[in-house]
């Protein structure tokens, strides 16, 4: 599967959704001054050992907000929200803050936590950056693009 990433002159950038033998689909992606939230989500996924929202899409699910609860995407979704809210505040948290913050939101929202180490987050943060640059780098009107083969 591959995901375009396209940088927009207004309010939002767009994420297409390119797989073999299905129709593309486009979801906008609200600027947040850091990569865009599904950006975020593949820089999770692509370390993680767990599917998330694009493992679904990449096994065929639809990419819109309709997909029903699952222990382990939600899961992931709860360490997404935690890698974003980290990079808003300048990605400095230590990561044995960020596992602790990460269960105490998985048990908010009454989802299973993760089995996340500090070696699993520092990693994600090295994805982050690696994304952030490339993006930053990508003029308006231009496209990033990530291949992402959602094996778990």
């Amino acid at each position: 599967m591959r995901l375009v990433f396209a940088k927009g002159a207004g309010k939002t950038d767009t994420l297409t959704i390119v797989r073999d033998g299905r129709p593309d689909e486009a979801i906008d992606c609200p600027k947040q001054r850091i990569i865009p939230h599904d950006m975020v989500h593949y820089a999770v996924e692509s370390v993680l050992d767990a599917r998330g929202f694009l493992g679904r899409v990449a096994a065929g699910e639809a990419a819109d907000f309709t997909m029903g609860a699952e222990a382990v995407s939600d899961g992931v979704e709860r360490l997404v929200e935690v890698i974003q809210g980290d990079g808003w505040s300048g990605g400095v948290t230590p990561a044995g803050e960020m596992i602790a913050l990460y269960a105490v939101t998985c048990d908010a929202r009454g989802c299973p936590a993760l089995a996340v180490e500090a070696a699993t987050i520092d990693a994600i943060r090295v994805r982050m950056a690696e994304l952030t640059l490339a993006w930053d780098a990508v003029p308006v009107g231009g496209r990033l693009e990530l291949d992402f083969d959602g094996r778990h």
